[in-house]
């Protein structure tokens, strides 16, 4: 799983017809969570997120079983909105 931050949303009028109805956000990666370097990604959202909010999200196969149709092709789904986050300062370095 991936903590980040929401920073945008992704409008597609035209997409695969699995994917009508479902908000996509665009997520920025949390820097002292992740250590990848992994840039900003666009998410299914499926818990009402919004710009700006800290959010949880599963990537890969783990993602599409939020959905009951398993054929829709995502690869990363905002699951949670975080109300708060405590991490140790130490292992931040």
């Amino acid at each position: 799983m991936v903590i980040g931050k929401v920073i945008g949303n992704v409008w597609a009028t035209r997409k695969d017809e699995k994917l009508n109805g479902l908000k996509f956000l665009v997520v920025a990666p949390s820097k002292t969570t992740y250590e990848g370097g992994m840039s900003a990604f666009v998410a299914v959202d499926n818990v009402g997120a919004g710009i700006g909010e800290t959010v949880l999200v599963t990537k890969g196969s783990a993602a599409k079983s939020s959905f009951d149709i398993k054929a829709v092709p995502i690869d990363a789904v905002i699951v949670g909105i975080i109300d708060s986050l405590e991490v140790e300062e130490s292992l931040l370095k």
